[in-house]
Protein backbone atom coordinates (compact mmCIF):
# COMPACT_ATOMS: atom_id res chain seq x y z
CA UNK A 1 0.00 0.00 0.00
CA UNK A 2 1.45 3.35 -0.98
CA UNK A 3 1.48 6.36 1.32
CA UNK A 4 -1.37 8.18 -0.42
CA UNK A 5 -3.70 5.16 -0.22
CA UNK A 6 -2.91 4.76 3.46
CA UNK A 7 -3.91 8.36 4.24
CA UNK A 8 -7.02 8.19 2.08
CA UNK A 9 -8.15 5.06 3.94
CA UNK A 10 -7.19 6.53 7.31
CA UNK A 11 -9.06 9.76 6.53
CA UNK A 12 -12.19 7.83 5.54
CA UNK A 13 -11.96 5.77 8.71
CA UNK A 14 -11.50 8.89 10.83
CA UNK A 15 -14.63 10.42 9.37
CA UNK A 16 -16.59 7.20 9.89
CA UNK A 17 -15.47 7.06 13.53
CA UNK A 18 -16.38 10.71 14.09
CA UNK A 19 -12.83 11.94 14.50
CA UNK A 20 -13.00 14.73 11.95
CA UNK A 21 -13.01 18.37 13.02
CA UNK A 22 -16.45 18.87 11.52
CA UNK A 23 -17.93 16.28 13.87
CA UNK A 24 -17.06 18.61 16.75
CA UNK A 25 -19.31 21.25 15.20
CA UNK A 26 -22.29 18.86 15.27
CA UNK A 27 -23.10 19.66 18.89
CA UNK A 28 -26.76 19.25 19.71
CA UNK A 29 -28.28 21.65 22.19
CA UNK A 30 -31.56 23.43 22.66
CA UNK A 31 -30.59 26.95 23.66
CA UNK A 32 -34.17 28.22 23.92
CA UNK A 33 -35.05 25.35 26.29
CA UNK A 34 -31.92 26.03 28.35
CA UNK A 35 -32.88 29.71 28.67
CA UNK A 36 -36.41 28.71 29.68
CA UNK A 37 -35.08 26.28 32.29
CA UNK A 38 -32.90 29.08 33.68
CA UNK A 39 -35.97 31.34 33.94
CA UNK A 40 -34.53 33.74 31.38
CA UNK A 41 -36.21 35.43 28.44
CA UNK A 42 -34.36 37.20 25.67
CA UNK A 43 -35.28 40.82 25.08
CA UNK A 44 -36.03 42.04 21.59
CA UNK A 45 -32.83 42.79 19.65
CA UNK A 46 -32.16 46.49 20.14
CA UNK A 47 -31.62 48.93 17.32
CA UNK A 48 -28.42 50.94 17.05
CA UNK A 49 -28.39 54.26 18.89
CA UNK A 50 -25.65 55.68 16.64
CA UNK A 51 -24.10 54.99 13.23
CA UNK A 52 -23.21 51.26 13.24
CA UNK A 53 -24.72 47.84 12.60
CA UNK A 54 -25.67 45.66 15.59
CA UNK A 55 -23.79 42.67 14.16
CA UNK A 56 -21.71 41.70 11.17
CA UNK A 57 -21.34 38.17 9.77
CA UNK A 58 -18.07 37.23 8.09
CA UNK A 59 -17.78 33.61 6.98
CA UNK A 60 -18.74 31.54 10.01
CA UNK A 61 -18.18 34.31 12.56
CA UNK A 62 -20.62 36.82 14.01
CA UNK A 63 -19.20 40.05 15.40
CA UNK A 64 -21.65 41.57 17.88
CA UNK A 65 -21.34 45.34 18.37
CA UNK A 66 -21.02 46.70 21.89
CA UNK A 67 -24.20 46.15 23.88
CA UNK A 68 -25.20 48.05 27.03
CA UNK A 69 -27.68 47.05 29.75
CA UNK A 70 -31.32 48.05 29.88
CA UNK A 71 -32.21 50.91 32.20
CA UNK A 72 -35.75 49.78 32.95
CA UNK A 73 -35.10 46.92 35.38
CA UNK A 74 -35.25 46.88 39.18
CA UNK A 75 -31.45 46.73 39.63
CA UNK A 76 -29.59 49.95 38.77
CA UNK A 77 -27.51 49.49 35.61
CA UNK A 78 -26.30 53.01 34.84
CA UNK A 79 -23.53 54.94 36.55
CA UNK A 80 -20.01 54.20 37.78
CA UNK A 81 -18.93 51.05 39.55
CA UNK A 82 -17.16 52.01 42.76
CA UNK A 83 -19.35 55.07 43.22
CA UNK A 84 -22.95 54.61 42.00
CA UNK A 85 -23.13 50.82 41.73
CA UNK A 86 -21.88 47.84 43.72
CA UNK A 87 -20.02 44.87 42.29
CA UNK A 88 -23.21 42.79 42.52
CA UNK A 89 -25.21 45.41 40.62
CA UNK A 90 -22.50 45.56 37.96
CA UNK A 91 -22.59 41.76 37.66
CA UNK A 92 -26.37 41.84 37.14
CA UNK A 93 -26.00 44.64 34.57
CA UNK A 94 -23.40 42.54 32.71
CA UNK A 95 -25.70 39.51 32.76
CA UNK A 96 -28.43 41.62 31.15
CA UNK A 97 -25.89 42.77 28.56
CA UNK A 98 -25.26 39.07 27.86
CA UNK A 99 -28.97 38.58 27.18
CA UNK A 100 -28.89 41.51 24.75
CA UNK A 101 -25.87 39.97 23.01
CA UNK A 102 -27.79 36.71 22.66
CA UNK A 103 -30.72 38.64 21.13
CA UNK A 104 -28.42 40.10 18.47
CA UNK A 105 -26.84 36.68 17.94
CA UNK A 106 -30.29 35.14 17.50
CA UNK A 107 -31.12 37.78 14.87
CA UNK A 108 -27.83 37.03 13.10
CA UNK A 109 -28.66 33.31 13.14
CA UNK A 110 -32.11 33.85 11.59
CA UNK A 111 -33.78 33.06 14.91
CA UNK A 112 -31.91 29.80 15.57
CA UNK A 113 -29.44 29.99 18.47
CA UNK A 114 -28.72 26.29 18.00
CA UNK A 115 -26.50 27.38 15.08
CA UNK A 116 -23.99 28.73 17.61
CA UNK A 117 -20.87 26.58 17.78
CA UNK A 118 -18.92 28.57 20.37
CA UNK A 119 -18.05 31.94 21.79
CA UNK A 120 -14.67 33.09 20.53
CA UNK A 121 -14.21 36.37 22.37
CA UNK A 122 -15.78 38.62 24.99
CA UNK A 123 -14.48 42.16 25.43
CA UNK A 124 -16.05 43.93 28.39
CA UNK A 125 -15.77 47.57 29.39
CA UNK A 126 -16.73 48.72 32.88
CA UNK A 127 -17.60 52.36 33.64
CA UNK A 128 -15.75 52.75 36.93
CA UNK A 129 -13.88 54.99 39.31
CA UNK A 130 -10.09 55.19 39.05
CA UNK A 131 -9.61 52.99 42.12
CA UNK A 132 -12.12 50.25 41.11
CA UNK A 133 -10.22 47.02 40.36
CA UNK A 134 -12.95 44.36 40.12
CA UNK A 135 -13.73 44.66 36.41
CA UNK A 136 -13.32 40.90 35.96
CA UNK A 137 -15.97 40.26 38.64
CA UNK A 138 -18.41 42.49 36.76
CA UNK A 139 -17.77 40.87 33.35
CA UNK A 140 -18.20 37.43 34.95
CA UNK A 141 -21.94 38.21 34.63
CA UNK A 142 -21.63 37.75 30.87
CA UNK A 143 -19.07 34.95 30.94
CA UNK A 144 -21.01 32.82 33.40
CA UNK A 145 -24.24 33.33 31.45
CA UNK A 146 -22.64 32.11 28.22
CA UNK A 147 -20.99 29.20 30.05
CA UNK A 148 -24.28 28.19 31.67
CA UNK A 149 -26.03 28.23 28.29
CA UNK A 150 -23.38 26.79 25.96
CA UNK A 151 -21.18 24.84 28.40
CA UNK A 152 -17.45 25.05 27.77
CA UNK A 153 -18.21 26.31 24.25
CA UNK A 154 -19.54 29.49 25.88
CA UNK A 155 -16.14 30.28 27.36
CA UNK A 156 -14.51 32.82 25.03
CA UNK A 157 -11.15 34.51 25.27
CA UNK A 158 -11.83 37.60 27.34
CA UNK A 159 -10.80 41.07 28.36
CA UNK A 160 -12.31 43.06 31.25
CA UNK A 161 -11.31 46.70 31.03
CA UNK A 162 -12.02 49.76 33.14
CA UNK A 163 -13.25 52.94 31.46
CA UNK A 164 -13.76 56.49 32.68
CA UNK A 165 -17.14 56.66 30.89
CA UNK A 166 -19.38 54.73 28.52
CA UNK A 167 -22.21 55.78 26.17
CA UNK A 168 -25.33 57.05 27.95
CA UNK A 169 -23.53 56.53 31.29
CA UNK A 170 -24.04 52.76 31.02
CA UNK A 171 -22.20 50.77 33.67
CA UNK A 172 -21.10 48.05 31.26
CA UNK A 173 -20.57 47.60 27.52
CA UNK A 174 -19.62 44.27 25.95
CA UNK A 175 -18.74 43.27 22.40
CA UNK A 176 -18.25 39.67 21.34
CA UNK A 177 -17.46 37.25 18.55
CA UNK A 178 -19.14 33.87 17.98
CA UNK A 179 -18.57 31.00 15.59
CA UNK A 180 -21.76 29.73 13.95
CA UNK A 181 -22.86 26.99 11.57
CA UNK A 182 -23.36 28.44 8.12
Amino acid sequence: MDRRSFFEIFGTAAIAMGLSKSSNAAITRDVEKTLENMGLKLPEASRPVAVYVPYRISGNQVFIAGQIPPNDIETPTYGKLGRDLTLDEGYIAAKHVGLRILSQLKAACDGDLDRVIKCLQIRGFVNCTDDFTQQSGVINGVSELFRDIFGEDGMGARAALGSNSLPLNASVEVESIFEIKV
